[in-house]
C-alpha cells in the first residue's frame, strides 16, 4: 500500500509539474504573440470576421457555379443517352426492313441506302455513348469539386463561429498559441515523462559496460608501509608535541590547551588554490605547540552536525594514501613542513574522460590526517587470497573517502538498475582489488565529491571532478 501512494504522489507531482510546464508555456508564448501583434483586439477580430466572411462568400458563390454546371452536366448527359437511344431505335427498324428478295431482285438500291443509314446512325449511337461516358467522369469530377467546397465551407462557418464567440483576449492569444506550439509541447511533454527513463537505460545498459572494460587505476606498485587508523568517534582527542603543527577546520574545534599558539591560515596549501576553495580547506585554524616538558591538548568535534564522526590517519615516513579533500578535517606536520599532496593526473586514459575524473590527491607522510564521515569512517583492508587470486571489494561511490595508492581502482556498473533508477545508488560503485586498503564512510552521503560524479547534473560538479574533489 505504502508503494502504490508512493507512485501516485509521484505521477501527481510529474502531472502537475507538466501541466504547469504546458500553462507556462502557453502565457509566455501568447504574450509574445499579442507584443509583436500590436493592434487592436476587437479591431482585429472584427477584421478575421470580415475576412472569413469573404471567403465564405467566396466559397458559397462557387458552390452555386458548381450547381449549375452539375444540372447542365446532367441534362446533357439525358440527352446524348436519348439520342443514343433513338438511333438504336432507328437501326432496329432499318435491320427489321432488311429483305433478301429485295437485295437480289425486288429492290437493291433501298436496300443499299438502308444499309448506309444503318452504318450513320450506328456511328451516331457510339459518338452519343463515349461522350455520355466523358460527361459522366466530368460529373464525377464535378460532384468531388463540390465535396469539397462543402466541407471547407463546414470548416470556415466552424471558424467563423469561434471567431464571432472569442470575446477574452487571454483566451484568443492563448488558443493561438496552442495552435502553434501544440505539436513542440507534445514532444517536450514526451521528453519530460519519457527521456529521463531512456536516459538511464542508456548510461546503465550503454555506457556503463563500456566504462567497466577500462583498465584500472593503480597510482602505486606498492607501498612501504600502510597508515595506521583509528577508530571513528564523535570527538577526538589529539595531541600535539613541541614543534608540530594543526590546521583545522574552524567548525570542528572544540576545545584546546591554553598554551597553543593559534593563528588563521588562508588556505592549506596554495599550490592548489582551487581544491582548498572548493573542498572548504579555508580560514583554518592554526594551532602550533611550543611547550617544552609535554603535549598539549586539543578536543576535535564537530559542532553543527552530530552524525558526523572523526578518525586519525597516521602517516609514517614512505607511507602515503588517496583522499578525496572534501572529507578531511585537519591535518598535522612537523617541523615547519607542511602537507605533503601529490597530484597524480590521469589524463591519457579514456575512462579518465568518461568519468571526468583526471586528477587524485595523494598524502604522503609523514603526517597525521583528521578525517570526517558520516556516522564514522570504516578501514577496509584487502589481502592475497590463499588461492593467490587478489581480493576485490566494492563499495558505494558516495561512501568513498580514499584508499591507498597500492590499490587497483575502478568504477563498476551499480548492481540493480532499479536501485540506480530510483536514486537509491550511483551508476558507479568504487571496485578495490589488490593489497591495501581503503577508507569509506559508514553511512552513504552524497556530499561534494557524490555531487561532482554527476558531472550531467551540473557545471559546478563537473568541476569538481575534474580536479579530483
Amino acid at each position: 500500500m505504502l508503494s502504490v501512494l508512493k507512485f501516485l504522489r509521484w505521477l501527481f507531482q510529474k502531472v502537475a509539474a507538466a501541466l504547469l510546464m504546458v500553462v507556462l508555456a502557453l502565457a509566455a508564448y501568447g504574450l509574445w504573440i499579442f507584443l509583436r501583434d500590436n493592434v487592436d483586439f476587437d479591431l482585429h477580430r472584427h477584421e478575421i470576421v470580415r475576412a472569413l466572411n469573404g471567403e465564405r462568400t467566396h466559397i458559397r458563390e462557387a458552390l452555386i457555379d458548381v450547381d449549375h454546371r452539375l444540372e447542365k452536366l446532367s441534362q446533357t448527359i439525358v440527352a446524348e443517352k436519348e439520342r443514343a437511344s433513338q438511333a438504336q431505335k432507328v437501326i432496329t427498324k432499318l435491320k427489321d426492313l432488311e429483305s433478301t428478295w429485295d437485295k437480289l431482285i425486288g429492290n437493291p438500291e433501298q436496300q443499299a441506302a438502308n444499309a448506309q443509314q444503318i452504318v450513320k446512325m450506328e456511328q451516331l449511337r457510339l459518338d452519343a455513348l463515349e461522350k455520355v461516358e466523358d460527361l459522366e467522369r466530368q460529373y464525377s469530377r464535378t460532384t468531388w469539386e463540390r465535396d469539397g467546397l462543402e466541407v471547407a465551407l463546414g470548416k470556415l462557418e466552424t471558424q467563423i463561429v469561434k471567431v464571432e464567440a472569442q470575446r477574452s483576449k487571454v483566451m484568443h492569444y492563448v488558443m493561438q498559441a496552442w495552435e502553434r506550439l501544440r505539436w513542440w509541447l507534445l514532444v517536450a511533454l514526451a521528453l519530460y515523462f519519457l527521456g529521463p527513463t531512456v536516459g538511464k537505460l542508456f548510461m546503465y545498459y550503454g555506457i556503463a559496460p563500456t566504462v567497466m572494460r577500462g583498465r584500472p587505476v593503480r597510482l602505486s606498485n606498492e607501498v612501504a608501509q600502510l597508515p595506521e587508523i583509528s577508530p571513528s568517534h564523535v570527538s577526538l582527542d589529539l595531541g600535539l608535541k613541541r614543534g608540530e603543527r594543526l590546521w583545522i577546520r574552524e567548525r570542528f574545534l572544540q576545545a584546546s590547551d591554553e598554551g597553543l599558539k593559534k593563528r588563521t591560515r588562508l588556505l592549506l596549501d596554495w599550490r592548489i588554490p582551487f581544491t582548498c576553495l572548493a573542498s572548504g580547506l579555508v580560514e583554518l585554524v592554526e594551532l602550533e605547540s611550543a611547550s617544552v616538558d609535554g603535549t598539549e591538548h586539543i578536543t576535535l568535534s564537530n559542532q553543527a552536525n552530530p552524525h558526523i564522526e572523526l578518525c586519525l590517519i597516521t602517516l609514517t615516513a614512505g607511507s602515503s594514501i588517496i583522499l578525496r579533500p572534501s572529507f578531511l578535517a585537519g591535518a598535522t606536520a612537523v617541523d615547519g613542513q607542511r602537507v605533503r599532496i601529490r597530484r597524480r593526473w590521469q589524463i591519457f586514459r579514456w575512462q579518465a574522460w568518461v568519468t571526468l575524473q583526471f586528477r587524485y590527491f595523494e598524502f604522503v607522510g609523514p603526517s597525521r590526517l583528521i578525517i570526517a564521515g558520516s556516522r564514522g569512517v570504516r578501514a577496509e583492508r584487502l589481502e592475497k587470497r590463499d588461492s593467490g587470486r587478489p581480493a576485490a571489494r566494492r563499495t558505494n561511490q558516495d561512501a568513498t573517502v580514499g584508499f591507498t595508492p597500492s590499490l587497483d581502482y575502478k568504477p563498476v556498473r551499480a548492481e540493480t538498475f532499479w536501485g540506480y533508477y530510483r536514486g537509491m545508488n550511483p551508476l558507479f560503485d568504487d571496485l578495490f582489488s589488490g593489497s591495501g586498503l581503503f577508507l569509506c564512510q559508514e553511512i552513504s552521503t552524497e556530499g561534494d565529491a557524490g555531487r561532482a560524479r554527476k558531472f550531467w547534473a551540473g557545471l559546478w560538479g563537473s568541476m569538481l571532478k575534474v580536479f579530483g574533489l
